[in-house]
């Protein structure tokens, strides 16, 4: 390390103002920061200063979301081998089975390996085409506005992926995060001025743009042939006289994951732990994760206390909710978003159960759109401000009542 650390020093005086690579400083210093910790800090009696800075905030959230990433390779590699068997193939067509035989590696969904290798083939790609891309606009931008590449990237990088398909087309998935870096981050000023979390925005971008290969029962199982719905969208087209049973899993299957659906987002288990190193670590606010989970609840009792003969959504019972889709891993990854959420302690109790309430309501009046929680995220941040400002002035007006 001490040879590294001595190897960026004397490459530094090439990047630092009047050097001749001056105007690529930002790609220099990315390295620097990301290998090592910076070397100035703030001094004097006028700063506010603890150890979590955005450097081990974003490290923080990229540990928290190693669960979610474990099961996005175990469980796309598990129902795609579920289904060649179900097929009666014994191998993965196209180059992914190549790699396979080649490993000797077969389809075998009993076998966690088989699994965990042949759903990196479907997950590494995705990953590797958002960080390229991503990446570049993110040099571009800053190399542009000379500063700094910030670390949040690390975290968009990594959550884009796991809220798709495994199926998709990489060249939408380069499309999806260049609109959501672009648009969702860069052109409001870079990490920490965005309004809209940028990895929802990207995902936003690629299901209203390309549907097909966002919805539907072709799309969460990859392998070519092979139909499988996911339990929300059973329940929207199913007889409400079915029930719960038109779901098709077990509440065990749903809340462990092991069903179809994006590759991160199925389980419920996996989000729990990452939500708990999140709040153990002050990154995540357990007030947004808590009344997200009240205002979903509530609204689905409402609406299953008022029945339906036509909508069997509407029989669709609170803890149904909080285990199916991406609720579980929206509310504590995406609701949480340290810059995009409300930052008031009242104000997380509002944002918070007004996402839980939305993703409920467009679930289940909405049938052409059985999840809810990217809407109802991306409409909770362009309201996250104005809740912080009513808040700050009932506070402001309690004081000046209290102090007269």
């Amino acid at each position: 390390m001490k040879f590294l650390r001595n190897l960026l020093d004397k490459q530094a005086k090439l990047f630092e103002k009047g050097g001749k690579l001056e105007k690529l400083y930002p790609l220099w210093e990315a390295n620097d920061t990301f290998l090592f910790t910076p070397g100035e800090v703030t001094k004097g009696a006028a700063h506010a200063r603890d150890g979590l800075d955005l450097k081990r905030m974003m490290v923080m959230v990229a540990v928290a979301l190693l669960p979610t990433v474990y099961m996005a390779l175990w469980n796309t590699g598990y129902q795609a081998n579920l289904a060649l068997q179900a097929m009666g193939l014994d191998q993965a067509p196209g180059w992914r089975g190549d790699i396979l035989a080649a490993l000797e590696i077969a389809c075998d969904p009993q076998s966690v390996w088989a699994n965990l290798i042949h759903g990196a083939l479907y997950f590494v790609p995705v990953y590797a085409v958002t960080m390229a891309v991503g990446g570049f606009w993110e040099g571009l931008f800053a190399t542009v506005r000379r500063h700094e590449i910030n670390e949040g990237f690390l975290v968009t990088g990594l959550l884009f992926p796991l809220t798709l398909p495994p199926a998709i087309p990489l060249w939408q998935v380069a499309l999806g995060i260049t609109f959501g870096v672009v648009v969702g981050k860069e052109l409001f000023g870079g990490t920490g001025r965005n309004i809209v979390n940028p990895a929802l925005t990207a995902r936003a971008f690629v299901y209203f743009a390309y549907p097909i290969d966002m919805s539907g029962e072709a799309v969460w199982v990859a392998v070519d042939g092979f139909t499988h719905a996911t339990p929300l969208t059973a329940l929207t087209s199913a007889d409400p006289a079915v029930g719960m049973a038109a779901l098709g899993t077990s509440f065990r299957e749903a809340f462990l994951g092991t069903i179809p659906g994006s590759m991160g987002e199925t389980s419920v288990l996996a989000c729990l732990i990452g939500a708990a190193i999140l709040v153990l670590t002050g990154i995540g606010s357990w007030r947004t994760m808590l009344s997200c989970v009240l205002g979903g609840a509530a609204c689905a009792a409402l609406f299953q206390s008022a029945g339906s003969d036509t909508n069997a959504m509407f029989n669709m019972g609170p803890a149904w909710h909080l285990v199916t889709g991406g609720f579980a891993f929206g509310l504590v990854f995406m609701a949480t978003d340290p810059v995009s959420s409300a930052q008031t302690n009242t104000g997380r109790w509002i944002y918070g159960f007004l996402i839980g309430v939305l993703t409920v309501l467009i679930r289940v009046t909405n049938p052409g759109y059985p999840e809810g929680i990217m809407l109802a995220i991306l409409l909770g941040n362009v309201f996250a401000p104005v809740i912080d400002w009513f808040v700050e002035q009932a506070n402001i007006r309690r004081r000046q009542a209290r102090y007269a």
